[in-house]
């Protein structure tokens, strides 16, 4: 199964994410587990498969 590090800015904030869903200004995200995060006032930038990233950069509200 593909699993994403979510960053921001460099950084991991979520592990193992396997369901990521844009919800207006939102970003939520759940790992197999059930375990879900959400990202206010970000959007999703860039999606790298090979290096399993899933970038998320903010936005202004």
């Amino acid at each position: 199964m593909c699993e994403f590090k979510v960053m921001i800015n460099g950084k991991t904030v979520f592990k193992d994410a396997v369901y990521a869903k844009s919800d207006g200004n939102r970003i939520i995200v759940k790992d197999i587990l059930g375990d879900i995060k959400e990202f206010q006032n970000y959007k999703i930038t860039e999606l790298k498969i090979n290096t399993q990233q899933l970038i998320l950069l903010a936005i202004k509200p």
